[in-house]
């Protein structure tokens, strides 16, 4: 394996971990957002009141956005990282 390769692989495989995060982390970032502004608003201060929704939503979105994810990955590793397995 080259330099080439090696970082070529390496560039892949973050942007495929940036596009599989990415679900997660923008449905994080909307609930915080949303649940700071209704804490402005309504003057309430409580821990659980940005965890639980936060979490909640979370994992509706990764619910729905597993199929993509797991796909995405695995098409990472059959078309990148596989051939290079083989090579050797």
């Amino acid at each position: 394996m080259t330099e080439q390769q090696f970082f070529d692989i390496l560039r892949q495989g973050l942007w495929v971990a940036t596009a599989t995060a990415a679900p997660l982390l923008s449905v994080a970032l909307v609930v915080g957002i949303v649940i700071g502004l209704l804490q402005a608003l309504t003057a309430v201060q409580e821990a659980t009141l940005t965890f639980v929704p936060k979490l909640a939503a979370m994992l509706a979105a990764l619910w729905v956005a597993m199929t993509y994810m797991s796909h995405s990955l695995v098409e990472f590793f059959v078309a990148g990282i596989l051939p290079l397995i083989e090579r050797t």
